[in-house]
């Protein structure tokens, strides 16, 4: 009863206490391609990500009733990091819903003009000058988000002392745009909702192993999108070797010994994320040991009798370093791997009728009839080559034509077409998929059908698989080149395929750029296929990967190749489109849908 009257009651008195308007609340995740539209076409980092913004400690005047009832000392305001730009979750802070709308996009143009320099009311009024002069036509609106976030600023005459003359700091810098002598932090005055904070702390730099952390650690992480900020800090435990502290009543007896089910050190704590979220800043301590020195057994590579046969002396290639913006010759090392005793594939019966069908319908589409554009007669209109046409008419330099080639048609034609298929093999395709098959098996059964759909076709391809442990180890797995024939011996080395190591993507990308640059067919295909992000044991983590792997694909790009890629990460729009472009993936949303998808993907960019 206790416990139901304190929710009651405090759900009460905060309900009294809010000062947004719940009625015009706009949504972080439905504004967030239009931020990420406003933000790149302000020049914004294509990498940064977009998150939650967590509660940070605010000042300013409080109302009695927010005293009583402990509110307003927290906000959710706009935070902008090296790698993540931190949004409120919800916007509610007008009456009006556009203006909430139009919050989220001055934020993001404001968030991709802002220089950090360390003084707080100057750089939100240099971001603030270049975001206007760079779109004009946002004027009107920032000056009604402005004249309505003036009227909701505290009266300078209810407060004094040092608390007035930051208000008084930061409302002068609003309505003349100009800073004064006085300045102030974000945490001296109420929220400035026209402003961010920003920061040049990174993130701590965690050991490899903790960044792989367990499965259910993973989890919580994935449930809890919210962007907290973190700071170092060194933990010495204090020990008096001359006192020994004894408690003889914590001591039990045998009869008092009673078997309770105890939380472990990997088990989750249900008041850890409560307890996170009441936090500004989470404090990271090393403590001398790591998880990576519990599992380094399995970091390391098995003997050269157990592993993989290696084919060659292996490759050198760069790799992109965007914090000095510098592609770095000869930092990887690429080892082209043979599985040693591969024996015969057996597809299961239903594999085989999935092949079957597939194979096909490439038949199918390889004796089909394609549409050929700008003829000068044929079935139908082009309405692309006609509008061009007429509008080349327009010049009078322009000689008139009396057949335009403004008519598409059917016909057959002789393929030009070549496919390279990258498969991601580390080691998180161990993990289960489906409760009967891990990751790794339906990618095996993909590759497995993809290899017999396109011997169906009569295209060349090559199927490739990758895995790295750190920079001088990037292992290609090799499955089928161009020069063999699709046989038993490719079936056997696709159903040898197990989990590899870590994922270093901009490599494996490079090395299978190489290859695929030297066929002299006209239409090259790069097709990716992963179940997450780019990442190794060393710096490859985070945006690192990131812009190393973006950068690869652009010079597939520059190399002629189309670069696709085919995901199982059901997160893979926060990152697939800065990497590959909009229209440059897939996602497949259930694994055991990747079969056919693979497939269907090939088929759909051969007909382009």
């Amino acid at each position: 009863m206790e416990e139901l009257l304190g929710r009651w009651w405090h759900q009460a008195i905060t309900k009294v206490t809010r000062q947004d308007h719940p009625g015009a609340a706009v949504q972080l995740q439905d504004m967030q391609k239009a931020i990420g539209i406003f933000f790149r076409a302000a020049g914004g980092p294509a990498v940064l990500r977009f998150t939650p913004a967590s509660m940070q400690a605010v000042g300013g005047q409080r109302h009695w009733l927010q005293k009583l009832a402990g509110s307003g000392q927290r906000a959710d305001t706009a935070q902008l990091e090296p790698e993540v730009l931190a949004l409120p979750a919800t916007l509610a802070v007008f009456a009006d819903a556009q203006l909430n709308r139009d919050l989220y996009l001055w934020l993001a143009m404001l968030s991709a003009c802002f220089v950090h320099r360390g003084d707080w009311i100057k750089d939100n009024l240099r971001a603030t000058q270049a975001a206007l002069a760079q779109f004009p036509g946002f004027a009107s609106r920032y000056q009604a988000l402005l004249q309505a976030h003036l009227v909701q600023r505290p009266n300078l005459q209810t407060s004094g002392g040092e608390k007035e003359q930051a208000e008084s700091a930061v409302q002068g810098a609003l309505r003349e745009q100009v800073a004064g002598e006085r300045t102030c932090q974000a945490q001296e005055v109420a929220p400035v909702w026209l402003w961010l904070s920003a920061t040049d702390t990174r993130a701590v730099d965690r050991p490899a192993g903790q960044k792989g952390a367990d499965a259910r650690q993973q989890a919580t992480a994935l449930n809890d999108k919210q962007r907290r900020r973190t700071q170092t800090t060194s933990h010495e435990p204090s020990r008096n070797a001359m006192v020994l502290p004894f408690r003889a009543e914590a001591l039990m007896s045998w009869s008092e010994m009673v078997h309770v089910n105890r939380s472990t050190d990997d088990e989750e704590d249900g008041n850890a994320l409560n307890a996170a979220n009441d936090m500004d800043k989470l404090s990271v301590a090393p403590d001398g040991q790591t998880l990576a020195s519990r599992v380094k057994f399995d970091l390391d590579l098995p003997s050269s009798s157990a592993d993989d046969k290696p084919l060659g002396e292996g490759m050198a290639f760069p790799e992109w370093d965007y914090r000095r913006a510098v592609l770095q010759p000869d930092h990887c090392r690429v080892q082209v791997m043979q599985a040693q005793h591969c024996a015969p594939f057996t597809p299961s019966p239903a594999l085989r009728l999935t092949a079957r069908q597939l194979r096909r319908r490439l038949e199918t589409l390889r004796d089909a009839p394609r549409t050929v554009h700008g003829q000068d007669s044929g079935d139908e209109i082009d309405l692309d080559a006609w509008v061009r046409f007429h509008v080349d008419q327009l010049d009078n330099a322009t000689p008139c034509s009396d057949t335009p080639p403004i008519y598409t048609r059917r016909a057959r034609l002789d393929r030009s077409l070549a496919t390279l298929l990258l498969a991601d093999l580390s080691l998180s395709t161990d993990a289960y998929a489906t409760p009967q098959e891990r990751v790794i098996d339906v990618i095996r059964d993909a590759l497995f059908v993809f290899g017999e759909a396109l011997h169906a076709a009569g295209d060349p391809f090559a199927i490739w698989g990758f895995s790295s442990v750190r920079r001088q180890h990037v292992r290609m797995q090799h499955l089928k080149t161009f020069d063999e024939r699709w046989g038993d011996d490719s079936r056997a080395r696709v159903g040898a395929i197990k989990p590899g190591y870590y994922t270093r993507m901009g490599a494996a990308i490079r090395h299978a750029t190489r290859q695929l640059a030297e066929r002299p067919e006209r239409k090259r295909l790069l097709m990716l296929l992963t179940d997450g992000k780019p990442n190794d044991l060393d710096v490859y983590e985070g945006r690192y990967g990131l812009e190393d792997t973006r950068q690869a694909v652009r010079e597939a790009h520059a190399a002629g190749l189309i670069p696709f890629c085919v995901t199982i990460d059901d997160k893979a729009h926060d990152y697939l489109p800065m990497l590959f472009g909009q229209n440059g993936y897939a996602m497949v949303r259930r694994p055991q849908d990747l079969v056919r998808q693979l497939t269907q993907a090939w088929a759909t960019l051969s007909r382009r």
